[in-house]
């Protein structure tokens, strides 16, 4: 089911989860057997009349109103919409590596019938967690691997990353833009690059000086990353970090700022653009209601701005009307599939023209990016 189509019958799916846990009758689980990833695999439901239970796992806190805490508002959303009808545990600052695999057997072992797990490292433990409890179902964020019980899920930050980098692009007077970013992943990479693209479409003479943290949420080594870019001749100052310090650095500075994750206007109002952010409700309130109804298979998911997963956070103050009206005819060209971020071929950052490849696994920067692509 398509997000659109899924959001006209969110109501019905609801009233469906609803009237079905009220039911009763026998208290044993119950097995469904569903098509996953071209086998079949054995999903065990919730019972009878008892709340499907879900857990969450967090590479940070939910409160950095950033990425953690928009997945956070994901799960609220899917306890709004199904009440007593869901149990949700949300675990949080869990590191990536070795030691997440204790964690997601722990949680499947207490009886969460599906398991999300929202950072990148958290991939191969999961996978792992996933061959020991196969009547549990896991979902990992921003990852590739799958298997017949864990499917994965993100979406098209790209899209609303070239925006942003054109509202960028329009605002730097320096022509230097700051970019403080996690790991030299492909989801980063791509991000980076979008991002530059934009950003060169309004003015071809940007570069882009990128700056590795090796960090998700870590405010000082970020703040001091960003002030380092600031220093450097950067005006403008650009993130892929889950905390609001690159802004707030921007902000002190009197420089211009592009957030990530959700609205972060109100840390460094005055330095505020926009951002690439993302709405992860109807998509976890979905597949909470594929797991209930036993529908649910492993698969790939990956949004975009079209179906609602990826959007662009209201403009600051200082984007002009006439900036927002092009960075709004192209968001539209690209809802409407008649634009893509990426061309193909693709220039690189050696100036050499090549086949844009598949972009999940995206290893170099474009023209125009300062900094290696390796970290």
């Amino acid at each position: 089911m398509t997000f659109k189509k899924f959001r006209l019958f969110a109501m019905l799916l609801v009233a469906f989860a609803l009237v079905a846990a009220a039911c009763g009758g026998d208290d044993s689980s119950t097995e469904t057997t569903v098509a996953s990833g071209g086998s079949d695999t054995t999903v065990v439901a919730p019972p009878a009349g008892e709340p499907l239970k879900v857990a969450f796992v967090h590479v940070g806190p939910v409160a950095d109103k950033g990425w953690s805490w928009a997945h956070d508002q994901g799960a609220q959303f899917i306890k709004g919409s199904l009440g007593d009808a869901v149990e949700i545990t949300t675990l949080e600052n869990i590191a990536e590596g070795s030691d997440a695999q204790r964690i997601f057997e722990d949680l499947a072992a207490k009886g969460n019938t599906l398991i999300f797990g929202t950072s990148f490292g958290y991939m191969d433990p999961m996978l792992a967690a996933a061959e020991n409890y196969p009547d549990t179902v896991f979902m990992h964020a921003t990852g590739y691997k799958t298997s017949d019980n864990m499917g994965n899920y993100f979406g098209a930050a790209e899209e609303a990353r070239y925006l942003s980098g054109m509202a960028a692009g329009a605002a730097t007077e320096t022509n230097l833009i700051g970019y403080v970013a996690a790991f030299p992943i492909a989801e980063v990479l791509r991000g980076i690059n979008a991002f530059t693209l934009g950003a060169q479409e309004v003015n071809p003479d940007v570069e882009v000086q990128v700056v590795w943290t090796s960090t998700w949420f870590d405010p000082p080594i970020e703040g001091t990353a960003a002030q380092s870019l600031l220093d450097a001749g950067a005006d403008v100052i650009a993130m892929h970090q889950d905390s609001a310090a690159p802004g707030q650095a921007a902000e002190t500075e009197g420089a211009g700022w592009v957030g990530y994750n959700t609205d972060m206007t109100e840390f460094a109002p005055t330095a505020w653009l926009t951002a690439a952010i993302w709405d992860w409700g109807p998509f976890y309130l979905e597949t909470a209601n594929q797991v209930i109804d036993g529908t649910w298979k492993s698969e790939a998911v990956y949004g975009t701005m079209a179906d609602g997963m990826v959007a662009l956070a209201p403009f600051g103050e200082s984007v002009d009307q006439a900036t927002q009206d092009v960075i709004l005819e192209r968001e539209a060209e690209i809802k409407d599939g008649s634009f893509s971020v990426f061309p193909d071929p693709i220039v690189n950052q050696d100036g050499e023209s090549q086949p844009l490849g598949d972009i999940q696994i995206m290893d170099y920067f474009v023209e125009g990016v300062i900094g290696s692509a390796t970290g």
